[in-house]
């Protein structure tokens, strides 16, 4: 499974929604009425991150990820896109 680009700038669906757990995170979207589990609170961080970061990369950043770090936190934001929950920022 690979990653995601990193360096696009990337937002939650207009339709999710995200409600922080003491294990990280639901994601609910309400137009494909599927559930996401986060279960690391800086994924959720860096999912948070993104509508103010111009780019994932940034966002991974922000929540304070390392560059060996980026990789793994890259094939998770993929997941989150294939299943709809992150979107690509278009303006």
């Amino acid at each position: 499974m690979s990653g995601m680009d990193l360096d696009r700038a990337w937002d939650l669906h207009p339709q999710v929604s995200v409600r922080p757990e003491p294990f990280g995170a639901l994601l609910y979207h309400f137009g494909t009425r599927r559930l996401s589990f986060l279960k690391d609170r800086r994924l959720l961080a860096v999912v948070q991150g993104l509508a103010h970061a111009p780019t994932a990369r940034a966002a991974c950043r922000a929540a304070g990820l390392g560059e060996d770090e980026l990789p793994r936190y890259g094939r998770a934001l993929a997941v989150l896109v294939r299943s709809s929950m992150v979107v690509g920022r278009t303006s």
